[in-house]
This record gives structure tokens, sequence and C-alpha cells, in this order.
């Protein structure tokens, strides 16, 4: 039952960036707001159903920390028109995947054995490479956006927000129910201060950002069973397995979004694949 409620993450995040890249004239700035709010709803939504006792220091801290998770959310929404879900997801996969395994096995000590460290650190050094095949990009495909220095920098910065948003489950004790709420209403905070001071009040009243909801639902989906997952799998555990959404996303925007490989890059990528889901078992 535990890596069945590990997985829904992977499932809820891949399909994410689908559905903001299908709706119509859709903007980052409507991706987060869109997001916000149909995050926002499934909170609501399991509170009204739980019905958790949320005290003060656990609704603002919850708070903080959706909000900030909305700095590595707009990282990726940005990061997608530069250089397409297709590599951004990958990149942003490794990039989590190292930081948040510094936080759970070092600073929460999920790691207690000598084994732990040795195959730990194998399994991200496989990781890594299959993110860096991914990213792999054939000269003369005229379907593939470059990846340059600046846009993996964007990436790194903007990630923070994503690690603190991912190891604050277990930095709290309280049931998930009572967290879960105040963390989407601090990604809706967040998207707000984001569209107010970024210049892109007009996406408060476009069609696009309310069609993202979906996007937002799905998200708030995962997120809540991430939450979970933190809790009974550990953070590290949880983490890794829900970045294998990074398979699904992938495929999608190759498939889906029209992202299209060829020759040695399809392969490189299908290879890279492979790579982060034997790292991610192991």
């Amino acid at each position: 039952m535990n890596i069945i409620i590990a997985l829904l993450p992977a499932i809820g995040w891949g399909v994410m960036p689908w559905i903001v890249n299908k709706v119509p004239n859709s903007k980052p700035a409507n991706q987060i707001f869109g997001v916000g709010m149909g995050a926002t709803i499934v909170g609501i939504i399991v509170t009204l159903i739980q019905h958790p006792a949320i005290s003060m220091p656990v609704f603002f801290l919850s708070l903080l920390s959706g909000a900030l998770s909305t700095i590595g959310q707009i990282g990726q929404f940005i990061s997608f028109t530069r250089i397409g879900v297709s590599k951004t997801m990958p990149f942003s996969t490794g990039l989590q995947l190292v930081g948040n395994t510094i936080i759970g096995a070092l600073i929460f000590g999920e790691w207690k054995t000598s084994n732990n460290f040795i195959f730990g650190i194998i399994a991200l050094v496989i990781i890594m490479v299959g993110v860096i095949l991914t990213a792999y990009t054939e000269k003369g495909n005229g379907f593939t956006q470059k990846t340059t220095n600046k846009d993996i920098l964007f990436l790194v910065l903007t990630t923070i927000g994503y690690l603190a948003y991912s190891a604050f489950p277990k930095t709290i004790t309280a049931d998930a129910e009572s967290m879960f709420l105040p963390q989407t209403l601090g990604i809706l905070l967040g998207s707000v201060i984001y569209l107010a001071f970024s210049g892109n009040k007009a996406a408060f009243k476009e069609k696009a950002s309310y069609l993202d909801l979906f996007a937002g639902i799905s998200f708030g989906i995962a997120a809540y069973a991430y939450i979970i997952s933190a809790q009974v799998n550990g953070v590290t555990n949880a983490f890794i397995y829900g970045q294998l959404s990074v398979i699904i996303s992938t495929i999608g925007g190759m498939t889906l979004l029209g992202e299209r490989k060829q020759g040695k890059e399809l392969v490189a990528t299908l290879a890279g694949l492979c790579l982060i889901v034997v790292g991610a078992i192991l």
C-alpha cells in the first residue's frame, strides 16, 4: 500500500505538464495561477472530508511552504516555453533528487548504514547519468530547442523553492491533512504575489488561467499523496518515487506535445529514462 501511495505523485505531477501545454494561449502566468486555484480546491475538499485540527503554527508554516513551492513551479513553467517539457522535467528532476537526498539522508538521517550510503550514492549517479542522456541534443535536429547555461542556472536557482516544499513534511509533527489546505493556500498566495509583482495582472481575467485549473487539480492530488508518502516512506524514498513523473512527462512531451526527437537523440532519451527508473528502484 505504501508503494501505491508513493507512485500517486508521479502520476499527478507527470500529467500536469501535458495539461498546461494543451491549454490554448496558456502562458506561465496563467499556469501558475491555475495550479494555485486547482490545488486549493483539492485542499478544501480534503479538509471538508477529513476535518483536521489545524493549529496556528502549523497553518503559517504550511502556508510558507506552499508559497515557496511556487518559485519552483514558476521555474518549470517558464522553462517549458524556453527548452520544452521533455528537457525541463529531466533537468528539474535531477536537481531535486540531489537536493532532497542531501536533506533526507544527511539532515534527517534516513540513511543509517554504510550500505545505505553506498547504494544510495550509486543510485544517484545512475539517475544523474540518465538525466544527462535525456538532455542530449543531436546537432542539426530542428525539432529540439537548444539548452543554454543560462537556462540551466535558472532551473537550479528556482529549484530551491521545490526543495523547501518537499522537505517540509518532515520538519514538524502534524497530520498530513492538517498541513495540506494551508500549503495549497500558500501556492495560491504565491501565484497571486507573482502575478501582482511581475506585471501579469491580466492573467487573473484570462480564460487560460481557469482552464489551467485542471492542471492544479492534478497537482493537488499528487501533492496530498506526497505529504502522506513522505510521512510513511521517508522524504528520500517518497521523493524519488514521486520523481518517476519525469517518465510520464518526458514521453508526453515527445508524443502529445510534439517535441519530436529522432536518431541518437531519441535513443539517448529512452536510455536515460530507463536509467532513471533503475536508479530510483536501487
